[in-house]
């Protein structure tokens, strides 16, 4: 298993499956109603992974993927993110992520990369647990994710030489290239695939720290109209409890940036095809719960009213969800060899994907999409809009965790997307 930031991407070589429990919460407005989807197309060639995957039967490969979550039929009609930039902001990048995307392109008939890797920060490299080979997968992942998505979109990677880790540690050189991506214009999608505890920022560091983060992604978002995908985090109803990134934490805890209210922030689920058919459940790492931090946001305060008792006053993470399990995801390829790419951070680059094609469709960026999708999730759109996840739980060890269930729910959010009806709908809604 190759890891980064040690709770928020996994890929996998091999491992064991294991299966949540399930349960629900409900008394959502409207009441979700089951709907039949349509019958999936039989798979191709191009459904076919690469036999060196320890479990390729069980893999993901772009057009699975873009058929799991309504994204084909957009595709095929020529809405692939063309004209559209998605940043991707990691740590130091991958120093392979060229000759890597050129064979999963050629692996899967996918349009050459339009790939661009920046460095803008004048400072010192500070890598303290060794990370970079971590950071290196992360950052194959979630580009190779978001070509899979939107294959025509440019993809920049905004890399810093200091490693994110927990507390503060990286944090503001991360804002400082936030800020360069408001200042030269570079995108209208930011994808970010790490996040740090709220546990380890809880001193006045930390405080401060988010102060700043908080008024430069209100301005991102407000003043700009860009769009930010986080993932929820790996670890479940809880994260860690040191600095080092060591314990976790034995009561619930959310994430920076995932408990920001400025962000989409991204759970996961485990993604199989059975047949012609799709079924979806909660991954049990997907980070989920409610932050110490901040208070539920308006759009929030749009769900049923009896859900407000869950939520008490706070911001409930996270909004939405898509494909994280590592045993069912995508095939990815790194430096002469083949893994399959889970955790959150999966999850976050495929809803980046679909907005960049989002923005393609509405021809203008769609911006802040958080009070449209909860707009959409009163609607009676909701049910052909989102897979509604309905079962399995984000328990972690003596942590008592959180439910599935019909709506929102605390670690899938609103559920995973049917982009071909969503898409339009999200488009209407942002106007």
């Amino acid at each position: 298993m190759i890891s980064i930031k040690r709770h928020i991407v996994v890929l996998l070589t091999v491992l064991f499956l294991i299966t949540a429990c399930s349960t629900t919460i409900g008394n959502e407005k409207p009441k979700p109603v089951e709907v039949t989807p349509p019958a999936l197309p039989p798979l191709t060639a191009a459904d076919v992974c690469p036999r060196k995957l320890k479990l390729p039967s069980t893999c993901q490969t772009p057009r699975s993927l873009r058929l799991a979550y309504g994204a084909e039929s957009l595709y095929e009609k020529g809405y692939t993110g063309e004209g559209q930039t998605v940043v991707d902001m990691v740590s130091f990048g991958s120093p392979t992520l060229q000759d890597d995307m050129d064979l999963f392109d050629q692996t899967f008939g996918l349009p050459p990369v339009d790939l661009q890797v920046i460095s803008p920060l004048q400072v010192p490299e500070s890598d303290p647990h060794h990370d970079k080979s971590g950071w290196a997968g992360e950052t194959t992942l979630d580009v190779q994710i978001i070509h899979s998505i939107a294959p025509k979109a440019k993809i920049i990677v905004l890399v810093s030489p200091v490693s994110e880790t927990e507390g503060t540690q990286g944090l503001p050189e991360f804002r400082q290239l936030e800020q360069y991506i408001i200042d030269h214009k570079l995108g209208n999608i930011v994808s970010y695939s790490w996040g740090a505890s709220e546990l380890t920022l809880t001193d006045q560091k930390g405080q401060d720290e988010l102060q700043k983060w908080n008024d430069l992604l209100q301005q991102a978002t407000q003043q700009y109209g860009i769009t930010h995908l986080t993932a929820s985090g790996d670890n479940g109803a809880t994260d860690y409890a040191d600095q080092d990134g060591n314990k976790l934490a034995t009561v619930p805890t959310t994430s920076f940036p995932a408990g920001s209210p400025w962000v989409t922030s991204v759970g996961g689920t485990t993604l199989k095809r059975i047949g012609s058919t799709i079924k979806e459940t909660a991954w049990s790492r997907s980070g989920g719960g409610f932050s110490r931090f901040y208070q539920t946001p308006d759009y929030q305060q749009e769900l049923a009213k009896a859900q407000q008792n869950l939520f008490q006053n706070r911001r409930g993470v996270p909004d939405v969800a898509a494909e994280a399990d590592p045993f069912t995801g995508l095939a990815i390829y790194q430096d002469n060899f083949w893994t399959m790419g889970g955790g959150t951070s999966a999850s976050a680059p495929i809803w980046a994907a679909l907005m960049a094609i989002g923005d393609q469709i509405a021809g203008r960026p769609l911006g802040f999409i958080n009070p449209a999708l909860y707009k959409i999730s009163t609607s009676d759109t909701y049910s052909r809009d989102f897979r509604s996840i309905t079962s399995g739980n984000n328990s972690t060890g003596s942590v008592k965790g959180y439910s599935a269930g019909p709506g929102w729910n605390p670690v899938t959010g609103l559920g995973t997307p049917n982009a071909e009806n969503l898409l339009p709908d999200l488009i209407a809604a942002t106007k």
